[in-house]
Formats: C-alpha cells, structure tokens, sequence
C-alpha cells in the first residue's frame, strides 16, 4: 500500500508547479480529484488476490467516469454513467479547452474546457507513475512522466518557477523513490528469530532503518544543493535578443501560426543585462521610424492579447501590394517612403516581420503573408533571423486642424472589435478617463490630452520595477503613476476605449539610434505603444511613455500628436506642431534623441526611475560580498558562542559558599558548586576547551576523561607550567562536578581558560589558528547535528501509527509477549 500510496503524492506534488499558468484555483482541486481516484484504484489493485494486469485499465476507466460525473453529470444518467450526449458534452469542452488554450497567454482562465484539459492530463501522468512505480517496479524511470509534468510551466511561463514549488516536487519524487526502497529492501531476505513466539514470527521484518535515513539524507541534501548552490552562482543571462515568438506552428509544413505572448516577455527583454543588435535599416529620407510586429486587439480584464492572425494566399506579399491602410482616405496627405532593414542572424524563432506602419510592400525571401486588418506580416514557414528586405510606406501625415474634424469611427464593425471592454471595469479608470477630456471637443484633442497627461502633466514617471496591465493593475498604475512602457501603452488604449476612441496596443521596436549611416535598432528599443483609430487618417500611433529610461530613449513622439504651444499672449495659442525628430527634415530628425524643442524634453532627470539592473561589476562585487558574508557566518557563531559562555562564568564569579556566605580569596572569587550558575559556569568552561581543541584539530574523545586529558596536552604538546597547572585545574573542576558528592569549593576559572587557548595556540602552526578563526570546526559539528537531528525527526514522524499494531493473544485470551533475543537475515532464494 506504501508505494501506490507514495506514487499519488508524487504527482501531485508536482502538479503544484502548474499553478502560474491558471488565473483561480479551481484546476488545482479537480487535478487533485484525478490524482485521488487514481491512486485509489491503485491501492484497491495491488492486493494480492487481484491481477496486476487490472490496475491501468480499470485506473484509465475510473478517470474517465469521474471526469465525466465532474464536467457532464448534467448529460449523464444518474449524474454518474456516460450516455452518447455526455460523451459529446466532454468532445465540446475539449474543443473549447484547444481553442481557448490557443488564444490566451498565461495564467489562463479556469474555464471548463481548460480545466479538463488540465485534470485530464494530471490524470493520465498519475496513471503513468503508477504502472512504472508500482506495477513495473521501476520508480527511477517514474520521474520522466513527472518531468514532463514540471517542464510545461518551465516552457510556457517567462518567469522562473518559485523554489517552495520546486521543492515540493522534488520531495515528491525524492518520496516515491525512498517508498520504492524501502520495499525493495523488505525483500532481500528473512528474519531468522534464535528464539521467537508467534507474534515475532509474525512480524518480523529485516531491518531498514538505516539505509533508509541515508538514502533521504542524500535526497534532501540533493535538493538543498539544487536550490542553494544556483542561488550562490553568477547569473547567466539568456540570448538577449528575441524569445518570444511562434512555437511549433513556425516548423516547415504548417499551415497555422501560434499566438505569441510579446507582452509577457516585453519587462523581461527591457531587464537584459546586455543590449546587442537586432536589425539595422536604412530609408530614403534618414528618419526614425517605429517598427511594429504585433498588433493586440483584445483587452479582457487582465492583459492585452492578439487574435489569430489571418493570411489568404492572396495575401501573399510576393503577389504584390499589401491590403490597403484601414480607414485611411485618399484626401490625407501622404509621404512615399522605401526602407530597408537587415535582421541579425542571432534572433530566432521571430515569425513577424519589424515593420514601418502601414506598409505597402514587402519584398522578402519566403512565405510571408499579411493580416488584412491589421497588415502584420508573419510566416508559418519562414523567421526572420538573417532577412535582408525591403518596405514600401506610404506614411500618413495628418494635420492637428485635419484631425480634429475627423470623428473617432462610424465603422461598426471597428467599434465592435477596438471598442470591447470587460463589464467589471474598475469605475476609477472610467472617471479618469472623463475627468480628464472633459474640456475637449473632438476625438482627437482627447487623445492628445491623454497622452500629454502622461508624458507631462500628470506626474508619472518611468520604472521597470512594476509589471501587470490587467485592470486591477492599471488602477495600481494610475494611482501609483510608476511603471514602464506596457503599463503606460496599456492604461492609454484602455482610456482611449472608454471614451470611445477604439485602440489597440503595439509591439515592436522604437527607431533606435544613428550610426555609421544607418540606424541601429537593439534590444533595449524594445517598446509597446498605443493606436488609436481615426475615420479618415486610419490608424495612428500615440506615445504615452515618458521621454528617457533604458529602451525608451529612442521613443519619439509624433509631430500631429503634440499639444498646442504658445506663441503669443497669455491668451494667445498656436495648434502648430513644433518642430522635432520626425518632421521629416534629415538634419534635424536624424539626432538620436529627442530634439530640445520636444514638450517632453523638460522633464526633469530625475523623474525617470529606469530600474534596469546593476552594472556588471557591481553585481559581482555584491555578489562576493553575501559570498564572504555566508563564509563569515560560521565565525560569527563561534564568537556568540565564546560571548554567551564567557558571559555565564562572569555572573558566576561573584559565587556563593555552600552556606549562602560569600568567599573571597586573594582578591578573587571562590564559589561552592552549590550554586548552579557555579555548575553552568564550569561545563561551559569545559565545553568551550573541547571545542577549542576541535577547532585546533587536536582531537578530542567522549571516552577520554578529563584527568587523561589534560595529561595528553601537557605531555604532547609540551605547555610550560603555568599552561599544564591551569589545564590541570579546568580539568579538576569539571571532574568533581561530574562525579564527587561534595565537590567543594571551585576557584574562577576565567584566566585559567584563557592561558590554556594562547598555549595551545602556540602549539599548532599559523594556518590552523586561520582556520580555527574563519571556519571553526565546532560550529560545522553543530550544524552536522542539527541536521541530523532533523533527518532523524523525519523518520519519527514516518513510524507514527494513526492506530496500534494487533497483539496476539494466546488461547486463554491473554496477550502472548512477543519474546526475542537475536535476529539474523538470511538470503531468500
């Protein structure tokens, strides 16, 4: 019963790891249920009266009826046995499992169809552990269907795992093989009893204990050393450049494309220690331009995610032009512009072409089709690493007095899509959002107050520290007024919808820098933006980012999205756009930062709070310092320790007689053992010569007395008189303690203890008494014990019984005691 048993809580143990992927904790309970009648099934199976063969089959039975009661008990009759509508219920919530698993990034929500999926799976890796472990008797082998269990959250999430998780599963495991042992070695042979009674024989087992604490020991200190030891090493950056991208939709063949999660990994690429190149480009007229790869459309409640790209082999942009801009109209004036942008060989897995907004044509190498309505480019074929290619734009370049006629969007089918907000909005952000444009007239002038509010007036500053766009995040964000570019491209799109402008958010990279006459676009430019929709001029791209900060530097923003400035009286304004790095001028656009002209540019320095990560040396430098600090705590404790004793022998010293009446003899005190502190004052005077000696490496034995001791100092290590009398007297003291009636008086043994420790000192050469000071051996034995204390705890708890063991009785009713005098184990062959 022990290993089926032992196999449950493996895996359910490491079905905790799976907690960062869900939103709620419903998935948790219903796994467990799986796991529960698994392991149920298992124990009910293993009895020797049952074939072995029955197990997994009626265990994959099981599962499927209590999935079936848990999701389809409405479909089923009696709520328990599957019917042809249940079974079809369970296919539908499958589907709807696939599909939802395919449009949201993690967490997910708990939803039916996910949840299923999930106790399913949980399900079928129990029932996987189980024929290894138990019915296979190969538990080693057990871990894998584990590991497979563990990797889907370490290959899904960004965000490493937490260590309490990972050590729960560890023990797990670590559990499950210690069970299958224990077994094994029940069965390795026979107790041969010299003299037994029957509830001996009965009972008689060989004797595992000890192996059996070895083998956690080396489990637990496996799993220690797995936890610590990474924590104490450098940190190894991963390949800075691109890691989000598609997965197994990017193999040759396919015809689908997985959704990327770019905002999940946005904060993690901004952090990057290193900031290498991932494209360059060149234009017909030198100027900056945001290169965008994702477009999100859907915000629902928590985060901004993207719907299923669509590309027609119409689409193709080998067959020509791009779709046409949406709502762009013919009358609004627009720039030709030729780009063209080489990727580095090092990004992988990059499936979405970096592009100027909007694109006309695409001339690359490759499969690469367009979404048509929000002509993002990607390949289910092809990536991106290494591309050399060339874009075709035709830039919008509203006016402010054109834009502020146009109206946000009469188009339904756009307000349906960029107008959808979940129905439990925090009413904080709406009345934010109407508070702030209540003084506007047009679609247009709110979204330039809203974006002025954040790049200026509104006292928010720019920091990596905070991450989360859900709307519980926002309302954090809003009031808080700190966070980088998801928050801010985040907060103003949902802004934007509540005051019905539609609005998506953007992912790319900003324009980057000039350089050896081309721009040069790095990993840090990485950078998320709003759009907003207007009849007319289209789609276009707002900053709400505040100027400065690690990737953000770069960030610009647009001429027709500048607040009015004042060129007159008080009372006087001008709605021109001042002059700045996209005006289309080469010499002034092409400064890599923003021009002095730019509102932006007069925040002061210190209102951007670029929580990027130490300086390398510096991290190295903290680094061996908490190493030095580790190193210095067994020091530290062995100092504590000698405070602690020699505090004792100091409220000792003003001891008392065994009559009550203070003794003074020659300006010192001599205290009777009566007193206990006396008692305490001279066994830590003893214990802390033993744990000099320790840490001299002089030995020390539990059978060596203290009068046979002190004889070996003074003899091997020849100490003068004055070292081998005060040797002698600490000796004695402890001696007539331990074992005289009437012990009489002990003199103080302060200045004795300290002679002995220089004299001994002497006698062992410098690189001991180094050792002695930084790594003391007394205090390692310390923590060797307690850890061993520890262990042995453990295997307390292990042979707690929830009830008693049956004692035999004769046949006159009396229990029969069960007599033994020696035990041997012999071979069973």
């Amino acid at each position: 019963m022990r290993l089926p048993i032992a196999a449950a809580l493996a895996t359910a143990a490491v079905s905790l790891t799976l907690y960062p992927l869900f939103r709620e904790g419903d998935w948790f309970w219903t796994g467990m249920g799986a796991i529960l009648v698994v392991g149920a099934v298992s124990v009910l199976t293993t009895r020797p009266a049952v074939p072995r063969w029955l197990g997994p089959p009626l265990g994959l039975l099981m599962l499927g009826l209590y999935l079936n009661m848990v999701f389809a008990a409405d479909h089923s009759w009696g709520r328990v046995v599957p019917t042809a509508e249940s079974l079809v219920a369970l296919a539908g919530l499958l589907g709807e499992g696939f599909a939802d698993i395919q449009r949201y990034a993690a967490p997910v929500p708990a939803n039916p169809g996910i949840t299923l999926l999930t106790a399913g799976g949980v399900g079928l890796i129990a029932l996987a552990v189980d024929l290894l472990a138990v019915r296979l008797r190969r538990a080693a082998p057990a871990g894998l269907p584990l590991l497979a269990l563990f990797t889907v959250p370490a290959a899904v999430m960004t965000e490493p795992l937490g260590w309490p998780a990972f050590i729960l599963g560890a023990l797990g495991y670590v559990g499950l093989l210690a069970a299958d042992g224990r077994e094994r070695l029940s069965t390795w042979g026979r107790a041969v009893l010299v003299r037994r009674t029957r509830a001996a024989a009965a009972t008689a087992k060989p004797d595992s204990t000890p192996i059996s604490l070895s083998g956690k020991r080396i489990g637990i200190a496996a799993i220690a050393l797995a936890v610590g030891v990474p924590a104490l090493m450098p940190t190894l950056a991963p390949n800075p450049l691109f890691g989000f991208g598609v997965g197994s939709g990017t193999g040759a063949g396919g015809n689908t494309i997985e959704i990327p999660d770019p905002i999940a990994n946005l904060r993690g690429r901004l952090t990057q220690p290193g900031n290498a190149t991932v494209l360059t480009y060149t234009n017909s007229d030198n100027t900056a331009r945001y290169l965008r790869m994702y477009s999100l459309d859907i915000f629902d409640g928590r985060r901004w995610t993207m719907s299923q790209p669509k590309g027609r082999p119409e689409n193709s942009v080998a067959e020509g032009a791009l779709p046409a801009p949406p709502g762009l109209a013919p009358d609004v004036p627009v720039k030709q512009v030729t780009t063209r942008l080489k990727v580095s060989d090092a990004v992988e897995g990059l499936s979405f072409l970096p592009l100027p907004y909007p694109a006309t044509t695409v001339q690359v190498d490759g499969d690469w089709r367009a979404d048509e309505s929000t002509l993002m480019v990607f390949s289910t074929r092809d990536t991106a690493g290494g591309q050399e290619y060339e874009v075709g734009q035709r830039e919008p370049r509203p006016t402010p007095e054109l834009l502020a006629d146009l109206a946000a969007s009469p188009d339904p089918e756009v307000d349906a899509r960029y107008l959808r907000l979940p129905d439990d909005m925090p009413p904080e952000i709406t009345l934010t959002a109407h508070g702030l444009v209540a003084d506007t007239d047009s679609p247009y002038e709110a979204a330039v107050k809203l974006q002025n509010w954040f790049t200026n007036t509104g006292g928010f500053t720019y920091s990596l520290r905070t991450q989360g766009n859900g709307s519980d995040a926002l309302v954090d964000f809003l009031r808080n007024k700190t966070g980088y570019c998801e928050q801010f491209a985040a907060a103003m799109a949902v802004m934007a919808r509540v005051l019905g402008v539609p609005a998506r958010v953007a992912i790319g990279y900003t324009g980057g820098t000039f350089s050896d006459g081309v721009w040069q676009v790095r990993t840090h430019d990485l950078h998320a933006w709003p759009e907003l929709y207007f009849e007319g001029a289209g789609w276009l791209r707002f900053e709400p980012t505040p100027s400065g900060g690690l990737g953000q530097a770069t960030a610009r923003v647009p001429d027709y999205s500048r607040p009015p400035v004042t060129t007159g009286g008080p009372d006087s304004t001008s709605t021109a756009p001042t002059a700045g790095p996209e005006s289309g001028d080469p010499e002034t656009s092409s400064a890599p930062r923003r021009a002095v002209r730019d509102p932006d540019a007069n925040l002061p320095q210190g209102s951007v709070d670029a929580e990027t990560g130490s300086p390398v040396p510096a991290m190295i430098g903290i680094g061996l310092a908490v190493l030095l600090l580790i190193l210095l705590v067994p020091a530290a404790w062995r100092a504590a320790t000698r405070y602690r004793r020699e505090h004792v022998r100091a409220r000792a010293g003003s001891g008392v007689t065994a009559a009550g009446v203070p003794m003074v003899t020659g300006g010192g005190a001599e205290v009777s053992s009566g007193d206990g502190r006396v008692a305490r004052a001279v066994h830590g005077t003893w214990r802390e010569l033993i744990d000099t000696l320790h840490d001299l490496g002089l030995g020390y034995e539990l059978s060596e007395t203290p009068r046979a001791l002190a004889r070996r100092l003074a003899e091997r290590h020849e100490l003068d008189a004055d070292a081998a009398a005060a040797v002698a007297r600490i000796a004695s003291a402890e001696e007539r303690l331990r074992y005289a009636r009437t012990p009489g008086e002990i003199p103080p043994l302060t200045a004795d203890l300290r002679v002995v420790r220089r004299a001994l000192r002497r006698a062992v050469p410098r690189g001991r008494r180094l050792r002695a000071t930084l790594m003391p051996a007394s205090t390692l034995m310390r923590v060797r014990r307690a850890g061993a204390a520890m262990l042995d705890g453990f295997d307390r708890l292990e042979n707690i019984r929830l009830w008693p063991r049956r004692r035999h009785q004769d046949a006159a009713g009396g229990p029969e005691p069960a007599e033994e005098t020696r035990v041997l184990t012999g071979s069973r062959r």
